[in-house]
């Protein structure tokens, strides 16, 4: 079953239940090297899912103390194909090791500029 790290919506119940039709079980983690910067969120249908305007998206950043803790969640391929559609285009799909040593995807923006 993929592994799925949520650090945003896709841990709301009401989320979670109109992506998938159940409540999910997971475990926390931490994904590290990530650094949170808000998005505005122009889908319609993902703002009254979430019912909010603003999300957070990660971005690497390269540096081991930046952390981003979370949800460790497992979905079924059907799930992770849902979650595909719910996330907008500013969000790729990323394989990363989290804290626990384990792998998970994630849903992350581009990295930070590195000066």
């Amino acid at each position: 079953m993929p592994a799925l790290f949520s650090y945003g919506t896709l841990q709301q119940r009401e989320v979670q239940l109109a992506n998938y039709g159940r409540e999910l079980e997971g475990s926390a983690d931490v994904l590290v090297g990530y650094r949170l910067a808000p998005l505005t969120i122009s889908d319609g249908r993902v703002r009254a899912l979430s019912g909010k305007a603003v999300h957070w998206i990660a971005r690497a950043s390269g540096d081991p103390a930046d952390r981003v803790t979370g949800m460790l969640f497992e979905l079924s391929d059907a799930e992770l194909a849902a979650s595909d559609a719910y996330e907008v285009a500013d969000y790729s799909r990323v394989k990363a090791t989290l804290e626990s040593g384990s792998w998970a995807w994630v849903y992350a923006g581009p990295p930070l500029a590195t000066d």
